[in-house]
């Protein structure tokens, strides 16, 4: 799941970005210290999942916040004060967690997301890393890493498929086809 965190608290937002790291399943998108600044994160073309956000913050609140955006994803609000959550609720958030947040309560919020966006039939696929722009292909003893981008086109001959890249020259590879599936990525098509 791609996340954003909106927190003005600088060691709020580090301890979240921290339990996000260690989580598998979500890739932090981009933290912002104010709910301003994360407007703009809708124009990045960026498909977001889940926002970690806080209520009290400078210049606009929160929940001022969640009445600009249109279609939210799924919230969990942060907040240090529990007297904001009926509100909170009010806007359909998933999860409300009081600061500090243990990592137990940050997970099993998480879980609530997961599940939410699985019952409501979402799709969810993260930004691919740069290790997933890429294969390693092994030529005699050598590995080569041949990114997707410079692949022209692929060719069966039989038995066999050739890789003509960009750099022709330098990497042509034959492959088993037997073999091919170990090649396969499932988060990105070529």
């Amino acid at each position: 799941m791609n996340c954003i965190i909106i927190d003005d608290d600088k060691p709020s937002r580090r301890i979240i970005e921290e339990y996000i790291a260690k989580t598998n399943g979500l890739k932090l998108i981009n933290s912002y210290p104010s709910a301003i600044d994360a407007i703009n994160a809708f124009k990045d073309g960026h498909k977001i999942h889940l926002i970690f956000l806080d209520i009290e913050m400078p210049e606009m609140s929160g929940l001022d916040f969640l009445r600009t955006i249109k279609n939210p994803p799924q919230i969990v609000i942060v907040s240090a004060k529990e007297s904001y959550a009926l509100d909170a609720f009010e806007f359909d958030v998933t999860d409300y967690l009081l600061k500090p947040i243990s990592y137990t309560r940050f997970y099993k919020a998480v879980t609530k997301v997961s599940d939410r966006l699985r019952s409501l039939g979402t799709k969810i696929s993260t930004v691919p890393d740069k290790k997933e722009n890429e294969i390693f292909i092994k030529k005699r003893s050598n590995l080569f890493r041949i990114k997707y981008d410079d692949i022209l086109w692929i060719e069966a001959l039989e038995n066999y498929i050739k890789i003509n890249t960009f750099h022709t020259i330098l990497i042509t590879v034959i492959i088993c086809v037997n073999k091919i599936n170990n090649y396969l990525c499932t988060k990105t098509e070529i």
